[in-house]
């Protein structure tokens, strides 16, 4: 599998699963874990970057012990909305673990994520030390977020459209 469109998530995120978010950086992998009722996003430990093998065997065991049916992967985007050399990097990393794993990614807008990530983390009085082992999983729990508050309001959306007429 590989890049779905976040409306085909709920397909893929059956009963007891659930959904993983990823922030790739130069050195760490941020992870975060919604719970099994897709309303919240808990930071999970950095994956401390080596090469890619090792990286991807380290992620796809957190994904089985998580019981993650999909994964959300932060795309940085430009501000001007054009896709640069890390978006690039972002794509390279999907093809490669689309080869290792059935579950598909959906890739969604990460602009400003590690800011407000970082602000968060500054309001909560964490020390700059502390901060930089946790931005990455901060970034990816604020991503995993803005998917899950997303995928309610889609849900939201279906459930108050009107159904087809039954009228003769």
């Amino acid at each position: 599998m590989s890049i779905i469109a976040i409306e085909e998530l709920p397909a893929h995120l059956g009963s007891g699963k659930t959904l993983a978010g990823l922030d790739l950086g130069d050195k760490t992998i941020g992870i975060a874990i919604s719970d099994r009722g897709f309303s919240f996003a808990h930071p999970r430990p950095v994956i401390m970057r080596k090469k890619f093998s090792l990286d991807a065997a380290a992620l796809l065991t957190v994904l089985q012990k998580e019981n993650a049916g999909a994964i959300v992967l932060g795309l940085p985007i430009n501000m001007d909305g054009s896709e640069g050399p890390r978006a690039q990097k972002s794509r390279a990393f999907v093809r490669n673990m689309s080869g290792m794993t059935d579950l598909p990614f959906v890739l969604w807008d990460e602009r400003l994520s590690t800011v407000a990530a970082e602000r968060t983390l500054i309001e909560m009085d964490f020390s700059r030390k502390k901060r930089a082992g946790k931005i990455d999983s901060a970034a990816a729990a604020f991503i995993l977020q803005g998917v899950l508050d997303r995928l309610q309001s889609l849900d939201a959306a279906a459930r108050t459209e009107p159904g087809p007429s039954t009228a003769s």
